[in-house]
């Protein structure tokens, strides 16, 4: 799963407000459901892992100039949560990209 968010923000503020909001990550999948955890392993890269019912879902944002990049790779199993999915991320993901 891709979802792309545009943004007309300096990298920096985009890396700020998605530090300051990772935690609410696991509200893109129905509660109670997802435990996330999240790591930057360099400054424009922030990898996500999902553990949803039992199974670990590995993703990631990328921060870019003009757009930030959420890709995470659904499991056969979750592959019908994908529509959804990609519904939450890009309303979520605009909200934690504005102010």
């Amino acid at each position: 799963m891709r979802v792309t968010l545009p943004h007309n923000l300096t990298k920096e503020e985009v890396r700020r407000r998605m530090r300051a909001h990772a935690d609410e990550i696991g509200g893109f999948f129905p509660a109670g459901l997802a435990r996330v955890t999240t790591g930057w392993p360099h400054e424009d890269r922030m990898n996500i892992t999902a553990e949803v019912m039992g199974q670990a879902i590995p993703g990631g944002v990328e921060v870019r100039d003009h757009e930030v990049v959420i890709e995470m790779d659904l499991p056969l199993l979750l592959s019908v949560m994908k529509g959804p999915l990609e519904a939450a991320v890009k309303k979520e993901g605009g909200r934690l990209l504005a102010p």
